[in-house]
């Protein structure tokens, strides 16, 4: 599992949380016993944490993507997306955390249209945009979509290049017992 402690990011100039709360819903908190896609019992949506002064140094640590890139405009805020970006510090894929309650929300504009355009800077540099519905992954590439399911702690995701062009790329979860 990921150490948001890991994590090295500030906010941006500017930017704060205000009334977002949406990570307190998307994430696991494994501190708090708390899964992926339901609040927080400490969380006040829209107002904020109940407990902020003594909170898990997991989510201390935690800044998302519109916290800390000032050139995500205000459509990319998370209440308003309806999904928490963030960059893996291991593999530096870009997740993005839908909010169950509106799973398709990236598949709306702007977002579909720029999801993909990193998608194609990703494949260039090895890395890739995975977007998260609770723990069921879907790796997004250029062209397409490849839903791989639930990810449990010890999986990987592996993709290769199965020929010459852009699209032919093969992508499948590994789990430690297929090792």
């Amino acid at each position: 599992m990921l150490d948001p402690a890991q994590f090295v990011s500030q906010p941006a100039p500017g930017r704060d949380c205000g009334t977002c709360t949406l990570c307190c819903k998307v994430y696991d908190v494994p501190s708090l016993e708390k899964p992926a896609g339901v609040w927080c019992g400490h969380c006040q949506p829209g107002r904020g944490c109940g407990i902020h002064a003594t909170r898990p140094q997991h989510c201390r640590s935690f800044h998302c993507l519109w916290m800390t890139e000032s050139f995500l405009g205000p459509e990319w805020k998370p209440e308003r997306c309806k999904f928490v970006m963030s960059v893996d510090p291991a593999s530096r894929n870009l997740l993005i955390q839908l909010d169950p309650g509106h799973p398709a929300a990236w598949k709306a504009q702007p977002y579909l249209a720029q999801i993909r355009r990193w998608a194609i800077a990703a494949l260039n540099e090895q890395r890739h945009v995975i977007v998260f519905l609770n723990k069921s992954a879907t790796v997004i590439l250029p062209d397409r979509e490849i839903r791989l399911g639930e990810i449990r702690e010890g999986d990987r995701i592996e993709v290769r290049r199965t020929g010459p062009h852009p699209g032919d790329i093969d992508v499948r979860k590994v789990s430690p017992a297929a090792n």
